[in-house]
């Protein structure tokens, strides 16, 4: 199973910025689908972004032009940089993973349901 620990979360100002980083165990972002999703307070689960094996990358229409997902398979890291954040950001943060194969495609909405998921890490935007 694959081990996923993110860290980087905290609080800021609207139109702040902040990084997540999930640390992946082993080299398993080669085999997979990685991704983030994020659940606010009695809010359903939403899918932020994902890239796959190849490192196509896709965001949701929330977060486009703002959040930009990126992974590096040497570090065994996946990153989000968020940038112009917003009070409706406010949410728990969540790396995930699901194993794909070569050329899969990788949707943005399916996320919440990856197989693997960190503890999650609180991102809380201040106007």
């Amino acid at each position: 199973d694959v081990q996923l620990v993110e860290s980087g979360g905290g609080s800021v100002q609207v139109g702040g910025s902040l990084r997540l980083s999930c640390r992946i165990s082993d080299n398993a972002g080669s085999r997979h689908c990685m991704g983030w999703f994020r659940q606010g307070s009695g809010e359903e689960r939403e899918g932020v972004a994902t890239i796959d094996r190849r490192g196509k990358t896709t965001h949701a229409e929330s977060v486009k032009g703002r959040f930009t997902i990126s992974q590096d398979n040497t570090n065994h890291t996946l990153d989000l940089r968020m940038e112009a954040l917003k009070p409706e950001d406010t949410a728990m943060y969540y790396c995930a993973a699901r194993r794909s194969a070569s050329g899969a495609y990788c949707s943005v909405n399916r996320v919440p349901d990856y197989l693997s998921k960190g503890q999650g890490t609180q991102v809380t935007v201040s106007s």
